[in-house]
């Protein structure tokens, strides 16, 4: 079984031979193979180009084991959300229509992708009519069940189309099912794994198809619970998965591939003038996930920094360029780092009777929280109120309010934003309330949070 060795330099076995004719020593050298673990997602899969993209960019990687994680393609996991609502909300023959698009997108990139299509469409086809199966068998009574059995077929296909295309240009690369060894509990759409059994299955099973091949490519985002069922592990959350593999593999590093050149202080989608960050801390790291950063999912820094693993983000447009480092080293001066969330809603729980909110109520909130699976961004408690900044998911909102008819008067006021600034200065601060209202604002030593909203602009008829 092969052996893979952590942050150290390049070695080599060796083997003692006793040749009894000659009395010399003959010595074979065998590599210790760095491991290690690459995460795509769908942006960097998105296109037959692209796909072709990512195979250049592991073939450059030939002299290591490669784990290779694959979200699903382009916008195929809202694509596939939309077949679910379409099911739920507009009946069978809806669902399949908006299965149907799915398809066709799949299709007119591996005809793009491949000479000879016939077998890996037949496979496509086949994970998708899995999907159609059990919808059309669905009662309905459980949302988030069929969600997962649903938009994990968006990992499953892609994953089949770049392992087939990188065996097609030369490269060994075996699949593997994530679902055949990260183990979960039973929660849909946000599942908790049994890292004890995951460890187990992961050593057990990668370390015997790195004995066959140089590349395994697998899913992001998906796993499996005791009772058979697939269970996603939190929206984006392909990076989590990389960092599993990564933890229980002992692996040398971690690289993330995107189309940014690393790690901004912003999104350029939203801001001009950002700066890319060369090195993070763990700890910055977290901070920044937490409180919202997207180009990382929050679950992923931990695993790492418990082996002390390095996280590399790069990008797929770029790949010979830096990217941003995230390891042990601390950076002791940060520039501002700006996080925005949209869709924010401000909760406002009074009790009926004008009483104090006190320490049981709130603990019957906390509780309902939880049940309800709530992250809350921000709050404030006074004598007879308590507020929460939270994402707006009418579904979670609704069933929350309904737990609490009898007990609260609950306001929600929608369509918010939370801008986070790490390492804040005055200016920053100040150009980003222009044209806002402060609904809800915190400051910490270097942290400030404010919820906002747009201000109309009065202009003179």
């Amino acid at each position: 079984m092969l052996i893979f060795k952590q942050h150290t330099p390049k070695k080599r076995r060796i083997k003692l031979n006793n040749s009894i004719s000659d009395q010399f020593f003959v010595l074979t050298f065998a590599p210790v193979y760095y491991m290690k673990v690459f995460k795509f997602g769908g942006a960097s899969v998105k296109d037959a180009d692209n796909i072709k993209n990512v195979s250049s960019i592991i073939q450059t990687y030939g002299n290591d084991k490669l784990l290779v994680v694959i979200s699903a393609m382009g916008k195929m996991t809202n694509a596939l959300e939309n077949v679910i609502k379409a099911y739920y909300e507009n009946g069978k023959e809806k669902g399949e229509e908006s299965l149907d698009k799915v398809k066709q997108y799949h299709t007119t990139e591996v005809i793009a992708l491949f000479k000879s299509e016939k077998d890996i469409l037949a496979e496509l086809m086949s994970i998708f009519d899995g999907a159609s199966a059990h919808l059309q068998q669905s009662d309905k009574s459980n949302y988030d069940l069929d969600y997962d059995q649903t938009v994990s077929c968006g990992e499953l296909a892609s994953t089949k189309i770049v392992c087939q295309y990188l065996n097609e240009q030369g490269m060994k690369a075996s699949w593997l099912d994530a679902r055949d060894v990260i183990l979960t509990d039973s929660t849909h759409r946000e599942g908790n794994v049994d890292w004890k059994q995951t460890q187990l299955n992961i050593e057990r099973k990668v370390n015997d198809l790195f004995e066959e091949t140089d590349i395994i490519i697998t899913q992001g985002f998906i796993g499996r619970s005791n009772s058979e069922m697939t269970i996603t592990l939190g929206r984006e959350g392909s990076d989590y998965t990389a960092s599993i593999f990564s933890f229980c593999l002992d692996a040398d590093s971690m690289s993330i591939w995107k189309d940014v050149p690393g790690i901004l202080t912003g999104d350029p989608r939203r801001f001009e003038n950002l700066t890319k960050i060369d090195r993070l801390s763990y700890k910055e790291a977290i901070e920044m996930t937490y409180y919202g950063a997207k180009v990382i999912h929050p679950k992923t820094i931990k695993p790492i920094q418990n082996k002390s693993i390095p996280l590399y983000v790069r990008s797929f447009i770029d790949p010979e360029g830096d990217g941003t480092m995230i390891s042990d080293e601390v950076e002791l001066n940060y520039p501002p780092v700006i996080v925005v969330e949209d869709k924010q809603a401000l909760i406002h729980f009074s009790t009926k009777d004008f009483s104090f909110v006190a320490e049981h109520h709130l603990s019957r909130l906390f509780d309902l929280f939880t049940k309800h699976r709530i992250k809350v961004n921000m709050m404030r408690n006074t004598a007879i109120s308590f507020t929460i900044c939270t994402h707006e998911d009418l579904q979670k909102l609704n069933a929350l309010k309904e737990d609490l008819a009898d007990e609260f008067k609950v306001v929600v006021d929608r369509g918010q934003e939370l801008i986070t600034v790490r390492h804040f200065n005055q200016q920053v601060v100040d150009e980003l309330k222009k044209g806002k209202i402060v609904l809800f604002e915190e400051r910490l030593s270097n942290t400030i949070q404010m919820v906002v909203k747009d201000v109309p602009v009065v202009k003179r008829k």
